[in-house]
């Protein structure tokens, strides 16, 4: 769960990486680093926690008003000062901060090993700035962008800079990227808490996207380079629900929100709870598919159906979900859930289930996620920001709206 984190705007780009890399922490790392531009690219990493990294290296004294940051946590290769991001090309005039894992890079590396590149980690990310650095000889930096990340096998939510081109880029592909929308001014990041405190405006990646951002965002189809056409979305969340406030961690905050956040989730318009209650009567296949803790939630719930309501349904990991896949027919219906929206393998599972023109409905914290988009319908959970890694308030209002339902089908909803 790497944190990225960009901006491009008026103001000095590394006092806001860093506080925005701060918002990221929950998400556990080993190591941090900021990369800014202004002229040429200026680079601070180290191992350890940012307040260990910054009082050595001072991050917030990078010059530049273009930046990007990054949390790692350590996938291929140790934890060391060379495997953390960003990373360089081997000019030092591209950086990259990478979450996700590539897949072919070691075939990746002996290629471009085979035209004269070295590299200075054990990591697979750096194979990004030196494949676009291989494909800018010949081309400009989108297309060279654009031809390295179509190399690429498996998963990535990217930051770029490029020492001559004064313009932040991003891209993503199966892990979660926003942009946040401020005034004059934008960031990327792989949350909102991120850049919350600036800004409430966000437009969400989709996959293959990818976004320019000079005086302002312009987004592409990575595949066909065309345009792409993007919305605005107001988040409900404000800054001060993403902060700690008086307690010692976020996991107390957050099992202290449990009783709200149960309300909110049960306060759903009666109308949309029986639409989904009929969904559920016609199908012909009941799935519930999660991951974690919502896998868990999943499970909870089918007891609640079987006894509340006298009916069966499967319940299915996100990851074990294909498995089903020649069961469903254009009648059965999945119920997805996941705080995030965001889960690999939830994802996974509803476009398998597309895939054979099976409905969708998800229940969810956070509405412009990709799950949410992809779903034919979509219940918002309304749990506020959940910042603690292990679950509490999500779980619960996932179970509440989940028993909401199974009431639903027997008339009980109230």
């Amino acid at each position: 769960m790497c944190g990225i984190i960009g901006y491009l705007g008026p103001r000095r780009s590394a006092p806001l990486l860093l506080k925005g890399l701060k918002q990221l922490e929950y998400r556990g790392y080993d190591s941090a680093g900021i990369a800014t531009l202004a002229g040429k690219i200026h680079l601070k990493k180290g191992v350890g926690k940012l307040e260990e990294i910054d009082p050595r290296l001072n991050l917030a004294d990078l010059p530049g008003r273009i930046g990007i940051g990054h949390t790692r946590w350590a996938t291929h290769g140790k934890v060391t000062q060379a495997n953390s991001h960003p990373h360089l090309s081997n000019s030092g005039e591209i950086a990259v901060v990478h979450n996700g894992i590539i897949e072919n890079y070691q075939e990746l590396k002996e290629f471009l090993g085979s035209k004269g590149f070295s590299f200075n980690s054990q990591t697979d990310s750096e194979v990004i700035p030196n494949l676009i650095e291989y494909y800018l000889r010949k081309r400009g930096l989108i297309d060279a962008i654009r031809k390295a990340l179509r190399r690429l096998e498996g998963s990535y939510a990217l930051a770029i800079l490029h020492e001559g081109t004064q313009a932040l880029v991003a891209a993503r592909k199966e892990s979660p990227l926003v942009v946040g929308v401020g005034p004059n001014e934008y960031w990327v990041a792989s949350d909102i808490p991120a850049f919350l405190e600036h800004t409430k405006l966000v437009i969400y990646l989709e996959d293959s996207d990818l976004v320019v951002i000079r005086d302002k965002p312009s987004f592409f189809n990575l595949e066909t380079g065309e345009p792409v056409k993007k919305k605005v979305h107001s988040v409900e969340w404000d800054f001060e629900q993403a902060k700690r406030g008086d307690f010692d961690h976020f996991m107390l905050k957050e099992i202290g929100e449990q009783a709200e956040a149960i309300q909110r989730a049960l306060s759903q318009n009666p109308r949309v709870i029986e639409r989904v209650a009929k969904l559920i009567r016609r199908a012909r296949g009941v799935y519930f598919v999660g991951c974690g803790t919502a896998y868990h939630a999943c499970l909870a719930a089918s007891y609640k159906f079987s006894k509340v309501a006298k009916r069966h349904v499967n319940v299915a990991l996100g990851s074990e979900f294909p498995n089903y896949q020649d069961f469903l027919i254009p009648e059965s219906l999945v119920i997805a859930v996941s705080q995030s929206g965001e889960t690999a393998d939830v994802l996974s599972a509803i476009r398998a289930a597309k895939s054979k023109r099976s409905k969708v409905l998800s229940i969810v914290n956070v509405m412009g996620s990709t799950l949410a988009r992809e779903s034919d319908h979509a219940i918002l959970q309304r749990s506020g920001p959940e910042i603690c890694v292990l679950a509490t308030k999500s779980y619960t209002s996932q179970l509440a709206i989940l028993t909401l339902l199974a009431y639903a089908l027997v008339g009980r909803f109230e």
